[in-house]
């Protein structure tokens, strides 16, 4: 069969890949199109547009590039048509692929879905065009179900391709020891920094990250960065502060802490699931933040008070994002802290509550028989 997958970012790419690989382990003859980038090409889908030229973020960059959006939006239709797949495969990145999804349907072609957009955080407008326009939605969290079943809407949960990836990520992890030694950490216990993917997010949470360094002398801190952003730009921030910074090992270095400030998004989840007790930080410009004050209608600002619908993590937002407050919550958490262990114990609740790996393969194995039906 033939298949057509859009990625249109990097943490699309990663689940794309998994994805790929389950589905042409179900299906050995599958010829696979995609939208995404260099991991979905190395597990062998044709990489016919990288995630790159897609990825347009903010109002303001969206509004300076939409005749280079809607030419892409034309490509990607004209590539479909050509191609006729047996099926689409759309994962998140909802501002396009709901767009494509519209075009598909009207093609007659079956249009699934794997991750959806946050729709439960804002915009739930959008839920209209899932049920018009997706024959099937595969979700990665267990909410996403009650969510959509007040909308009338059957979803289907089969895991969390997170706990894949860190339980792939394990097997090649050396012992303790030697990765320490390996990238250069002294003897003292580490705290890990997650100062976010973006910029303006390094810029607004990293400062209030560094303030409480000095009250844990005996302490190591590990700033992870992350390659799309320069190198430059965290040491400006860091300045003269003893925080040690390594580059794209952000699970190794999580392996190794002890406790880890993180700023919101799927970092959150990817440090419960390493059992890494965390302090979640956020903070942005005013503006910002009172667009997300109107339009973000979630409890929660982390994946993992989302999924256990309960501040197990501490999350210090905007104004709670204090000094003060920081150290408090950071000390709860260290060894000997009052809060670790609850925390701890949370995790494992949590990792109960998303399922056993394997779900990519699972998820692949469900596409492939429900179109060989």
């Amino acid at each position: 069969m033939k298949y057509f997958i859009i990625a249109g970012e990097a943490s699309g790419d990663l689940h794309g890949s998994n994805l790929i690989r389950g589905i042409k382990n179900a299906d050995p003859d599958a010829l696979i199109f995609c939208w995404g980038g260099d991991l979905m090409e190395a597990a062998g889908g044709k990489l016919l547009m990288h995630y790159r030229k897609l990825a347009f973020m903010g109002f303001v960059t969206v509004l300076l590039n939409l005749r280079t959006i809607a030419r892409n939006m034309s490509l990607c239709k004209s590539q479909i048509s050509e191609c006729n797949p047996d099926v689409v495969i759309l994962i998140d990145y909802p501002g396009f692929n709901l767009r494509i999804a519209k075009y598909v349907k009207s093609l007659g072609i079956k249009v699934y879905y794997y991750i959806s957009p946050k729709l439960w955080a804002w915009n739930e407008s959008r839920v209209k065009k899932i049920r018009s326009d997706v024959d099937r939605m595969f979700i990665i969290f267990p909410f996403e179900v009650e969510f959509y079943g007040k909308h009338g809407i059957t979803v289907e949960y089969h895991g969390n391709p997170l706990v894949d990836e860190i339980e792939r990520k394990k097997l090649f992890f050396a012992d303790k020891k030697t990765l320490r030694k390996k990238l250069n950490f002294d003897d003292r216990p580490i705290i890990a920094l997650l100062a976010g993917s973006r910029s303006h997010e390094v810029k607004h949470v990293l400062p209030e990250m560094i303030k409480v360094v000095k009250y844990f002398p005996d302490y190591q801190f590990v700033l992870a960065g992350v390659k799309n952003l320069p190198e430059s730009l965290y040491r400006k921030v860091i300045g003269k502060k003893p925080v040690n910074l390594i580059i794209d090992k952000t699970y190794e270095l999580l392996y190794l802490s002890e406790a880890a400030l993180v700023t919101s998004g799927t970092a959150t989840l990817e440090t419960a699931l390493i059992g890494v007790p965390q302090v979640v930080c956020y903070k942005a410009d005013f503006f910002s933040m009172i667009i997300a004050w109107i339009v973000i209608k979630v409890k929660y600002i982390s994946l993992v008070n989302l999924i256990m619908s309960s501040e197990l993590i501490r999350e210090l937002v905007q104004y709670d994002l204090t000094e003060k407050r920081l150290l408090k919550e950071l000390k709860a958490v260290t060894p000997g802290g009052n809060r670790r262990d609850e925390v701890l114990k949370g995790y494992q609740v949590l990792k109960e509550k998303l399922g056993p790996a394997g779900a990519s393969s699972r998820i692949a194995g469900e596409m492939v028989r429900s179109l060989n039906k």
